[in-house]
């Protein structure tokens, strides 16, 4: 299958190429995308939500065959929105330590900017749960990828028109929150849950480790994502 690879926040293509090998392995086709505003010297200032997801429905247009969707972290609901966009073309969706949000939500518009930039924040920003596994080492090569997030890309609704997309299957595979607590989140009709609530067909795999597991388990990330495809 064609497997298009989307990033989180603050990283690009090559935040997956220790992932790649166990896809490609398994006979897979991967297109890993760096998404408009993350090279290193890009103007920010014009980027947003909708450039996102353009970018991802692209990059489904371009081929001959529906394709799965892997969003990892803020590439989640940007996934989602592509594949709302062409729900004919997507045959799954890989949820990366995400899911889905809601037609008008923001993916994320508590982060600090500075301009058009939301810079990677400092480590104690976030939880520990979200930090675990990447080590000191890993850490600094995290950082040293990462480029400033176009901030409109944080604090722009992410925009869903077509039901189709609550049928195409979805694996989410659980990392810094393990499936059990997600399972607690939506039988306690969490609004963070509800858009993954409402989709038909849902998988929940648990991979131990932090919000980076293509950083700190890519190996496993890999085969993760190799099962979920069945």
């Amino acid at each position: 299958m064609i497997v298009i690879l989307v990033p989180g926040f603050w990283l690009g293509a090559s935040s997956w190429r220790d992932v790649e090998p166990p896809l490609t392995a398994a006979g897979h086709t991967v297109r890993a995308l760096t998404l408009p505003g993350l090279d290193a010297d890009a103007d920010r200032s014009g980027i947003g939500v909708r450039d996102h997801v353009a970018a991802i429905v692209a990059a489904i247009d371009a081929e001959n065959e529906p394709v799965v969707l892997v969003g990892h972290s803020g590439g989640g609901p940007l996934v989602y929105a592509a594949a709302d966009a062409r729900p004919d073309r997507v045959a799954r969706i890989v949820f990366v330590d995400a899911g889905p949000l809601t037609s008008g939500a923001s993916i994320n518009d508590a982060l600090p900017a500075e301009g058009a930039d939301v810079p990677l924040p400092d480590w104690a920003a976030f939880e520990e749960a979200e930090l675990a596994g990447l080590t000191g080492e890993l850490r600094e090569r995290m950082r040293a990828e990462a480029v400033p997030q176009p901030a409109a890309v944080t604090r722009e609704p992410v925009e869903l028109s077509d039901e189709r997309r609550r049928a195409i299957p979805a694996t989410v595979i659980c990392t810094s929150m393990p499936a059990a607590q997600v399972r607690e989140l939506i039988a306690a009709e969490h609004p963070y849950m509800a858009e993954l609530a409402a989709m038909s067909d849902v998988d929940l795999v648990d991979l131990p480790t932090g919000h980076w597991p293509q950083f700190s388990r890519p190996a496993d990330l890999g085969a993760a994502i190799v099962a979920a495809l069945g």
